[in-house]
């Protein structure tokens, strides 16, 4: 008999949309207390100032707001999973708009309040399968909110990483479906149930292609935990320093993910 189809995840919308609101807060609360000599740190995203990056995270949130009031496209282009590997083209854009948008806005706090209160005053208006032109094609409301939690949570991170002590929290739920959305991606990328890779408390994945594990323990297994998943995913981390570091685990001859890691960037 053929493997079982595996279900694509599903996500609570609810609750996601409440998750990017409150991560949204989160940063913003951190943002407020930063100085000007603290703003003009670097990251570790070339050349981005924390300026630019605080900047970055409230235009990656208010697309959702302007694709909002944008006319709805006939149809979907993208599904939640194709997005993880659809951001690389951008990337230019991207960076650009980014500047603009922190060399127009010095007030950073006003910016995030003004962000916030667009975000919550046209999602109490729209429905979960309201189609968004995104940069990356059109998708529905509910997947492309899912997709603001990684933007959130990752350059949450960014933030954390450049300005010692900021310690920003994670939304658990935020945090949650984006470690989940980026297990599901490797799943795509190396499709298989070869080797299971474990982030807990919140995602397992069957992936790699060889013998199928049925029961027991598997052969192949990875572990670590989701801000270190996170970081492998994205390029942040690279994989052999995170099994140097003890940051992750893998056991078995089909647990190296070093070649199929980074899987965006």
């Amino acid at each position: 008999m053929p493997p079982a189809k595996k279900r694509t995840r599903t996500y609570d919308s609810t609750k996601t949309r409440v998750a990017v609101l409150a991560q949204l807060g989160n940063v913003r609360e951190a943002v407020r207390t930063l100085d000007g000599d603290q703003l003009a740190l670097p990251t570790r995203l070339g050349d981005w100032t924390v300026r630019d990056l605080a900047a970055h995270i409230t235009m990656a949130v208010e697309t959702v707001s302007r694709n909002l009031e944008r006319d709805e496209p006939d149809k979907a282009e993208l599904s939640l999973l194709d997005w993880p590997f659809a951001t690389a083209a951008r990337a230019d854009d991207i960076d650009a708009d980014t500047r603009e948008l922190a060399r127009a806005n010095p007030d950073l706090d006003a910016l995030y309040d003004r962000t916030g209160r667009r975000l919550a005053e046209r999602l109490a208006a729209a429905p979960d399968n309201r189609l968004l032109a995104a940069r990356t094609g059109s998708m529905t409301l509910a997947d492309y909110l899912v997709t603001r939690t990684v933007e959130l949570v990752v350059h949450t991170d960014d933030l954390n990483a450049a300005v010692p002590g900021l310690d920003i929290p994670h939304n658990r739920h935020a945090l949650a479906a984006c470690t989940r959305l980026l297990a599901d991606a490797l799943a795509v990328k190396a499709p298989g149930a070869s080797t299971e890779v474990r982030v807990p408390p919140y995602a397992v994945v069957q992936c790699v292609a060889g013998p199928r594990h049925t029961r027991g323990t598997p052969p192949n297994v990875v572990e670590t935990d989701p801000l270190t998943w996170i970081r492998l995913v994205t390029g942040r981390k690279e994989w052999q320093t995170a099994l140097a570091d003890a940051e992750a685990s893998a056991s078995g001859e089909r647990a190296d993910l070093g070649g199929l890691l980074p899987l965006m960037r």
